[in-house]
């Protein structure tokens, strides 16, 4: 690996980004949550402030006012969410974003590249859908929601814990508005998957890699 201030970082949302999950993550969580509480949670996450798993759970949680609960609640809400989504899993494994997995090996395998993830959803049910879609991401930084709420400091934990500690460029790839305002607070390269908004530089998967690389810039 080069010296550092040659390296560049290219860091990775998970759902909708590289695994087709969004729908299974939204029905997991709102049946968890309405197991536990009795209480049904709104399913237009862009009305919450922070949109990752604890932060929407942080603030529900104060508008039902039960705060004096909160750590309580989000123990047993993630816990419940996991086996909710492994049990899913078991059933109809969640697929890649085309290319994906394919990508990231590529990337891995450069000399000028590290590659990490930051996730708004908690570590371990992360790590149980990308194991289904089939990802390796053995040695590769990773931050999620069970770090932080907040999604850049999430990014921020994320890039902290890679090898290289003065990169030349930082690049985001992510399918949310909320990606797109974190990457802009912290003057990332953001690179929207899909078509849930308008951005410059966007792809809808990542077969043609000579393009996905090109928006990267190397």
């Amino acid at each position: 690996m080069p010296l550092g201030g040659s390296m560049h970082l290219v860091m990775f949302d998970i759902d909708g980004t590289l695994i087709q999950s969004c729908k299974l993550d939204a029905m997991c969580f709102s049946d968890t949550v309405n197991s536990i509480l009795g209480i049904e949670i709104k399913n237009n996450i862009s009305d919450y402030t922070n949109i990752t798993v604890s932060g929407i759970l942080d603030e529900f949680i104060a508008q039902v006012g039960l705060m004096n609960r909160r750590d309580e609640i989000h123990h047993r809400v993630k816990d419940e969410f996991a086996r909710r989504v492994n049990l899913e899993l078991k059933v109809t494994p969640v697929r890649e974003v085309e290319g994906a997995i394919s990508f990231i090996n590529q990337l891995k395998g450069r000399q000028d590249v590290e590659v990490s993830i930051a996730t708004g959803g908690w570590e371990d049910s992360a790590q149980l859908k990308l194991k289904s879609a089939g990802f390796d991401i053995s040695g590769i930084a990773f931050a999620s929601a069970s770090d932080h709420f907040q999604r850049t400091k999430i990014m921020q934990v994320s890039e902290s814990r890679c090898k290289c500690k003065n990169f030349i460029s930082k690049t985001y790839f992510g399918d949310g508005v909320w990606d797109k305002k974190a990457c802009i607070d912290l003057a990332y390269n953001f690179v929207l998957v899909g078509e849930r908004l308008e951005h410059s530089k966007q792809i809808d998967n990542f077969l043609i890699q000579s393009q996905v690389m090109s928006h990267i810039g190397i």
